[in-house]
């Protein structure tokens, strides 16, 4: 637990240091770099690919190709969207249904990695604040559902995924984000009644997709064998195990958040 709690203690630092101490977008592109080169090589490792090395340079340099074209983030993002929404189909089904484990799924990888650092990036660069918000409903969602499920949790959400989620524990998560989100909107925005909606429905969906993104790698863990994506992370396994929630509720938030600036008038 020391350990874990350590490793926790310079992460945070590491992160919090790279998005408020300076507007140079430099350090936060070099920290999105390196988790996108650690976590393709895990994902290398998880799904069927025997070319680790190769995969994660691919991933790498295709971050930097698109990160160089910002009019083609929206389109990740959708990409992203499309993919969490078939995933739901894939967690229900799991173990009867296991056809989605295929090769594909490195192309999936590349996308779902390339999209989430591009749009942590992009709510970095629109406000440090706005990529705090979207870890504040991750961290919600995670703590809420774990205090929970533990006191109250006695139906299973996906039992074959991840034994330990129930849905008492995703209620109480929801409820929990849900505080954050009232608190955030009626302390640091002012919201006419449809953007309140908007930023309520977002924010939800969110925190859904969070899950989700947790569920589908705890799914793929399982198909692959594998307990942890790594092992670089001392206490908490791999950069994976850690951003799993990250890659579903990174993307679209900041897709919700596009939308809303660029068509409805922002928050």
């Amino acid at each position: 637990m020391i350990e874990r709690i350590r490793t926790a203690l310079v992460l945070v630092t590491i992160v919090l240091l790279c998005m408020f101490a300076t507007d140079n977008p430099i350090p936060m592109m070099a920290l999105m770099l390196v988790t996108v080169a650690i976590g393709s090589f895990e994902w290398a490792k998880l799904v069927p690919n025997q070319f680790h090395k190769p995969y994660a340079a691919l991933v790498i340099l295709i971050t930097i190709c698109v990160y160089f074209v910002p009019q083609s983030w929206p389109y990740f993002w959708v990409a992203s969207l499309l993919f969490w929404m078939v995933s739901l189909i894939w967690t229900k089904r799991y173990p009867k249904k296991t056809e989605w484990y295929n090769s594909t799924l490195n192309i999936w990888g590349a996308v779902l990695l390339v999209a989430a650092v591009l749009a942590i990036f992009d709510l970095w660069e629109k406000s440090p604040w706005w990529l705090m918000y979207v870890f504040a409903l991750v961290w919600s969602a995670d703590s809420g559902a774990y205090f929970v499920g533990r006191k109250l949790g006695k139906n299973k959400l996906a039992p074959h995924v991840s034994p330990n989620k129930s849905i008492e524990g995703l209620v109480g998560g929801v409820l929990l984000s849900i505080i954050v989100v009232v608190v955030v909107a009626f302390t640091a925005l002012e919201l006419s009644a449809m953007q309140l909606a908007n930023f309520v429905i977002l924010s939800v969906i969110t925190v859904l997709a969070s899950v989700q993104g947790d569920l589908f790698e705890s799914m793929v863990k399982r198909q692959a064998g594998i307990k942890d994506s790594g092992s670089i992370l001392p206490g908490h396994g791999g950069v994976l195990d850690r951003i799993d929630s990250l890659l579903a509720a990174a993307p679209i938030f900041a897709l919700g958040l596009w939308v809303q600036i660029k068509f409805l008038g922002g928050f």
